[in-house]
Parts: structure tokens; C-alpha cells; sequence
């Protein structure tokens, strides 16, 4: 439990070294170093600076870092200006650190990037180019410091002829920086292209936990995260939110607006709460243009894969959806007991079965009473879609109604894949 260093036993890259804070654990896969006279911050500029990469390059071909490897690197103790490069590490350890909490899956985790005060502007759009001179910043600023750090061992060693100091763009291993994220195949245009879909598309999973009560604008960090908390529990830490979390913890992902608590009708509702009713036109525009999609779409094609992949495979938010999606509902794990799933049949697959009927009722009216050929040859082709989703349903509802007779109960300690596998498919 003491401060170390670790470094990845295997790897198929460059040896990189970090950073580890006291009271956390270590196994094999993560070796770790307990230095006893040598500054730890130095040890850690050390292992980090491109001599000890060519070093641990040289005795194992970059592949297996061994704790016998890294022992017989040579490291001169008294020939190092500790103090500077202890400034060096803390600030490079300080800036990894920001970088990484920038995004939910971090324990430090408090808010979406773009809804921090230093980067608040009159419309998304401009805030994301402040938050983009930023990240530019950290990464640059990144590159300095480990360009020094290298010089400071390149000099103490005496390698000038031998090595060089300068570090590629793409091994700053900070996340914010495109060049390192996606790699430096494809041009600069395509890299910014996907950073600003990948932060939109974090700001709308950060949304969605606003939805769920997991975040609150008005409170950092985790809000809802134990099993067995409720929305009173919400109401406790935050009594008058202005973004306000869904009462049943069902939240439907439809192709229309058949519920006032639909997934993309609650992002429009955020995105006027959090940014203004003054520039929602333009910021759900900037929204759909960084998606390069209609915010509808997205939800039902990209969000959940885009959910599922940020967790590596061990989802939060739960995807309950009949066989082609004609019905889709989200439901946040550390908030579902026992009669969520009837909750959602007579809330809401129930009551969506009945406004399908009066649609069709209608619609069936519009074609008898239509006098035009055309017209009724588009109505007959939606009755045939809805008459298709009408099917569906009717047998989702059955196999829903079979779940929720159940009354499964989940313990969050089994993990996920334990708890979905009690669903099915």
C-alpha cells in the first residue's frame, strides 16, 4: 500500500512508467518499484526518459518488461538534478491526472469537460473550442516536460552522440490528444473530426446519467451509485435540481415521440437547461453535426454500442428492447430492484400497444377516406410497418410479463455479467 512505481509487465510498445498513490494494491500483471533512497519522482523521470527506453528496448526487445530486466538498468543516482526533475514528474502526473478524469470512467469523475466553468461560452460550439485550445495546451505543454526530462538523462549519462530527446506527438499518452488517441495514419482533419464526435458523445452519456440520477448538474461527481438507492435518495443530495432525474428509472429510446420522458426528447430538455433556451437551436445543431446524424438516430443506432464499448462490455444503463426495436427502454443497473421490469410493461410497453392501435384506427380511416392514389398507397405502406410492430410487441409483452412475474432481484457485488445473464436475451 506504499507510493510506488508500476509499469505493465507485457507490453507491445515502449516501456512507459506511472505513477502509483498510496493505499492502492498491486499484482503481477502491474509490477511496481519501492524505491528506498532515490526520490520517487525521479525514478519515475528515469524510467520514463528515452534512455531507459532504450535500455529495457535492448534487454528484452520491447516485449516483456520483467522485474529482472528493469533491475539491471543502470540508473546514476548522484549525477541527477532531483529537485527539477521531481518538478517535471509531478507536473506531468498532475496533467495525466486531469486528463483522465476528464472522462466518467475515472473515480475522480465530476463533470462533463465542457460544462466546467473554464470552458463555458455562450454556445456549445464555443466552448468546445475552448475546451480544444486547452487539451492542445496540456499536450504540448506534456511534450516540453518529457522532451526535458529525457535532455536532463541524456546529459547526466553523457549520451549526446548516442540519443535524442525529442518525443513523437503521438507517444503523449494523454487522452485529449488525437494525434495518440487515434493514432497519426489518417490526416489532422479526420483526428479532430473524431475527437469532437467522441466529446459530444460524452457529453450526451454524461445526459444520460443527469437522466438517471447518476449526475446532477448541480452537484460534482457520482450522485446515485449503490444498490437500493431511489429517487428520494436523489432528492436528498440534490433538492432542486434544474435538470430533474426520471422518477421510474425507465427512460424509452423510441423512433417517435410517444413519451414525454423519451431519451432524445429528455437530451433536447438538457441541453436547454445546461447551456440556455437562448442558443438550443444552434448548440443541438452543433450536437447533430459533430454526430454527423440526427440526435434520434443516434440514440437508436450508435448510443448503446457506444455505451457498451466505454464499459468494456460490463454496461450500466441496460438495454430492455423487443426483437427489431420496435420497443426500447434504458434502465440504470444500481437503481433497478424488483418491479422495474413490471413497472416498464404497465408504464410504458402497455400503453405504447394502445397508441399504436388508435394510430392505425386512424390511419386506416385517412386511407378509406382518401382520394387520391398516392396517398393511399404511402398510408397502406405505414399500416404495413405498423402492423408489423403491433406483432412485435404483442409477443415482447409476453416474454417481458414472463421476466417481470419473476420479480428478479440483481446483487451488485455478482458483477455484471452475472446479473445480465438473469434476463435472457
Amino acid at each position: 500500500l506504499r507510493e510506488s512505481v508500476v509499469w505493465s509487465d507485457i507490453a507491445g510498445s515502449a516501456f512507459a512508467a506511472r505513477f502509483n498513490p498510496q493505499g492502492k494494491v498491486f499484482a503481477t500483471g502491474e509490477l511496481s518499484a519501492f524505491p528506498s533512497q532515490t526520490p520517487i519522482s525521479s525514478l519515475l523521470g528515469y524510467f520514463n526518459s528515452n534512455i531507459h527506453k532504450e535500455v529495457m528496448y535492448a534487454l528484452s526487445s520491447g516485449m516483456h518488461y520483467s522485474v529482472g530486466y528493469v533491475d539491471k538498468s543502470p540508473y546514476l543516482h548522484s549525477d541527477v538534478p532531483h529537485s527539477r526533475v521531481g518538478e517535471i514528474t509531478k507536473i506531468c502526473v498532475a496533467l495525466s491526472k486531469s486528463d483522465w478524469d476528464a472522462y466518467e470512467t475515472s473515480w475522480d469523475f465530476t463533470s462533463s469537460p465542457l460544462l466546467t466553468l473554464d470552458h463555458r461560452a455562450e454556445t456549445l460550439e464555443a466552448s468546445y473550442t475552448l475546451l480544444r485550445t486547452n487539451w492542445q495546451r496540456m499536450t504540448e505543454e506534456m511534450q516540453r516536460l518529457e522532451e526535458e526530462n529525457s535532455r536532463i538523462f541524456i546529459d547526466a549519462y553523457g549520451l549526446h552522440d548516442e540519443l535524442f530527446p525529442e518525443v513523437p506527438l503521438e507517444e503523449i499518452t494523454l487522452t485529449c490528444n488525437p494525434a495518440y488517441r487515434y493514432g497519426v495514419k489518417g490526416s489532422e482533419e479526420d483526428r479532430e473530426t473524431r475527437l469532437r464526435a467522441d466529446t459530444t458523445a460524452e457529453l450526451i452519456s454524461y445526459a444520460v446519467g443527469c437522466m438517471f440520477g447518476r449526475y446532477a448538474l448541480e452537484e460534482p461527481g457520482l450522485i446515485l451509485a449503490n444498490q437500493g438507492e431511489t429517487i428520494e435518495d436523489y432528492l436528498e443530495r440534490v433538492p432542486e435540481p434544474s435538470f430533474p432525474a426520471d422518477d421510474d428509472n425507465v427512460i424509452p429510446m423510441l423512433d417517435g415521440d410517444w413519451f414525454t420522458d423519451d431519451i432524445t426528447e429528455r437530451f433536447r430538455e438538457f441541453l436547454r437547461v445546461a447551456f440556455g433556451e437562448e442558443n438550443y437551436e444552434d448548440n443541438l445543431r452543433f450536437v447533430e453535426q459533430a454526430l454527423g446524424k440526427d440526435i434520434r438516430k443516434y440514440f437508436l443506432k450508435d448510443f448503446y454500442n457506444d455505451h457498451v464499448r466505454r464499459y468494456k462490455k460490463r454496461p450500466i444503463y441496460w438495454l430492455f428492447s423487443s426483437p427489431k426495436g420496435s420497443f426500447n427502454a434504458l434502465v440504470y443497473l444500481h437503481r433497478y430492484n424488483e418491479s422495474t421490469l413490471a413497472e416498464m410493461r404497465t408504464d410504458y410497453v402497455i400503453p405504447l400497444t394502445t397508441k399504436l392501435a388508435s394510430y392505425v384506427e386512424k390511419l386506416e380511416q385517412d386511407k378509406d377516406a382518401s382520394t387520391s392514389a398516392a396517398e393511399a398507397k404511402a398510408i397502406e405502406k405505414e399500416l404495413s410497418k405498423l402492423y408489423k410492430q403491433q406483432t412485435e410487441l404483442n409477443t415482447f409483452d409476453e416474454k417481458l410479463r414472463h421476466y417481470a412475474d419473476q420479480r428478479i432481484s440483481l446483487d451488485l457485488d455478482d458483477g455484471v455479467k452475472v446479473n445480465y445473464g438473469k434476463f435472457g436475451d
